[in-house]
């Protein structure tokens, strides 16, 4: 039986099998250390890890920073309304329902295959908790009412890219939209040592959030790695000592920027913006 707050069907199903879903186009890889976790890689590239006994373990880094946002920022245990442009394995749905039962939770996924790779392989399922839908992301968000959300977590990639139609200023626009005046945009971006994606991405979050935070390795901010940059935006500001505090003290450390840091780090790059119609 699923635990109390999970996705329907999440632990209900057979474990994953090391072998090709969806075409051969999405492969689970077992971790090899005993426990029941599985990497989901789609096109070769990993995109989730799933752990079907412990909903709260975060194996990524970035998604572990994200989950220390989510952590802070809402009371502890309080349910949440929340929107995730991307789905791959629902390692955040499953993360949220754990930590926060009650949660009602949106998965949009513009890949059917993957989705039914997750379906097929994990037992998730779609319930009165948890609705998966098979959907552009920007197109699904525009569904969603004024003020609905309290969290809007956008991790979807075409490749090792985010599409660029998921970074400009008229999507935060539309995020800031559907975000309830306390929410919280939580953003995945992978970016090169150079971080030009990750300074657009933050200057287009303060083009629309009073309050912009970034979270990343000590070292990526310093130019010497490829890495996950994790960025969190908001119309209230963020609680920044107490996340520092959780971001310092983690298996992998991260550094955080915020507010007036954010803008220097940005202070070179422009708005990304939609191209003209």
């Amino acid at each position: 039986m699923a635990r109390r707050g999970e996705p329907a069907g999440a632990l209900e199903s057979a474990p994953p099998r090391p072998f090709p879903l969806a075409g051969g186009r999405v492969v689970f890889v077992p971790d090899d250390d005993g426990r029941r976790g599985w990497t989901m890689q789609v096109d070769g590239v990993p995109s989730s890890h799933v752990d079907l006994d412990d909903p709260t373990r975060l194996d990524f880094e970035y998604m572990r920073w994200v989950g220390d946002v989510l952590d802070v920022a809402f009371p502890p245990g309080d349910p949440v309304r929340a929107v995730h442009v991307g789905g791959a394995g629902c390692t955040l749905p499953r993360y949220v329902a754990a930590t926060r039962p009650g949660s009602r939770q949106t998965v949009l996924e513009i890949d059917a295959a993957v989705l039914d790779a997750a379906r097929d392989a994990l037992g998730l399922r779609s319930s009165k908790l948890l609705r998966l839908r098979v959907c552009e992301g920007r197109e699904g968000l525009a569904g969603l009412p004024d003020a609905s959300q309290d969290v809007v977590v956008r991790d979807a990639f075409d490749g090792s890219q985010v599409p660029a139609h998921l970074t400009t200023v008229e999507f935060l626009r539309e995020v800031r939209r559907v975000l309830a005046p306390d929410g919280v945009y939580l953003a995945n971006v992978a970016d090169t040592p150079k971080m030009s994606l990750a300074r657009g991405e933050a200057a287009s979050a303060l083009a629309v959030f009073a309050h912009v935070a970034l979270a990343a390795e000590p070292g990526q901010f310093h130019g010497r790695r490829y890495g996950n940059v994790v960025l969190a935006a908001s119309v209230r500001p963020l609680p920044a000592a107490a996340l520092g505090r959780r971001l310092a003290s983690g298996a992998v450390r991260a550094r955080l920027l915020v507010d007036v840091e954010v803008r220097g780090f940005a202070s070179a790059a422009r708005p990304l913006a939609d191209p003209p119609a």
